[in-house]
């Protein structure tokens, strides 16, 4: 049994004993079930002395064939009459039953449910009447369907808003994870990746310009017709690679040497900080900006990297291998 499911049942055992009336209605089948739990609902906020002539009330006007609207207005009236009953209770008691539930279930989809304060719900009303108008004559929305867009709608307005208190620091945002191959099925991404592969394309022609003239790695750069005439009976052998950023390159180079010197020190938190900080280097080294082509064009420039010579070091610093000093 589900959980929602497990709450409406027991629920009803409560009900049981305290609206014997309306049970018995309800066991007869001359009372609807959703009429009957709203009206145990309208008659738990009277006094308990005042529910049970409250429950034959209503019930006697359900039976009748009273309609929910005007067994609502009866009970309007059952209600102020005990309030008046009773002068000395607070006439401005907070609804405290005032609550939302919103529960994600499978795949993200949520269920949302909640007792809200009449002051709340027209609000709601007023802006998911005003955000859910049928888009035009084919708009076959039904008016659930229309409400759940207009909540979405609102909710979206509102972030983009920016009037939402911040959390950490940060303002609200909502991460929406997509997948590439979702992106290359949206109108328009066939330019994206046009745009992307002439990219590609332009850097590939670099790589094999400086292949050409520095004697590569023994390897052709293929691209075309030619690449894929070759992958196709080729071994295939995964690599990985990275841009590099030659700006990061002079910071990495002086925090090397600053770790370096601190080998034989403590190992305290500012040591930690500076070890974490080589390594965010390391990673802006290959994932900058800048990239292989800027590094390339340097290089074939004459232009000489910045920075001094220092000794590399591992995740746990130790003097490298005499010689392995680089720029």
């Amino acid at each position: 049994m589900t959980k929602g499911a497990a709450v409406a049942y027991t629920a009803w055992v409560r009900r049981a004993e305290d609206h014997p009336r309306v049970l018995a209605a309800l066991a007869t089948g001359d009372l609807p079930e959703s009429v009957a739990r709203i009206l145990c609902q309208w008659t738990n906020r009277l006094p308990e002395d005042q529910r049970d002539l409250a429950d034959d009330k209503l019930v006697a006007a359900a039976l009748a064939g009273m309609s929910l609207r005007d067994l609502a207005e009866l009970y309007g009236e059952i209600y102020e009459q005990s309030r008046s009953a009773s002068p000395d209770e607070d006439q401005d008691e907070v609804f405290d039953d005032r609550a939302v539930r919103l529960i994600t279930t499978f795949q993200g989809a949520g269920v949302m449910s909640g007792d809200l304060t009449p002051e709340c719900a027209e609000a709601v009303a007023a802006v998911l009447d005003a955000l859910s108008a049928p888009a035009g004559a084919e708009d076959d929305r039904s008016q659930e369907q229309r409400y759940h867009d207009a909540l979405q709608e609102a909710m979206s307005r509102l972030i983009a808003a920016g009037i939402l208190p911040e959390r950490a620091g940060q303002p609200v945002k909502v991460w929406a994870h997509i997948s590439l191959a979702d992106l290359l099925r949206l109108e328009g991404s066939s330019a994206l990746q046009e745009e992307w592969t002439a990219q590609v394309r332009a850097r590939w022609a670099g790589h094999r310009a400086a292949a050409s003239e520095g004697g590569g790695d023994a390897g052709v750069w293929l691209d075309g017709d030619a690449a894929e005439g070759i992958a196709c009976d080729a071994a295939m052998a995964p690599i990985v690679t990275g841009d590099v950023n030659v700006d990061a390159l002079e910071d990495l180079v002086r925090l090397c040497v600053e770790l370096d010197g601190r080998r034989d020190g403590a190992r305290d938190a500012a040591w930690a900080a500076l070890q974490q900080a080589v390594i965010g280097k390391a990673v802006d080294l290959l994932s900058g900006p800048g990239g292989l082509a800027s590094f390339l064009r340097r290089r074939q420039l004459g232009a000489r990297c910045p920075g001094r010579a220092c000794r590399w070091t591992s995740g746990t610093p130790r003097r490298s291998r005499r010689g392995s000093a680089t720029r």
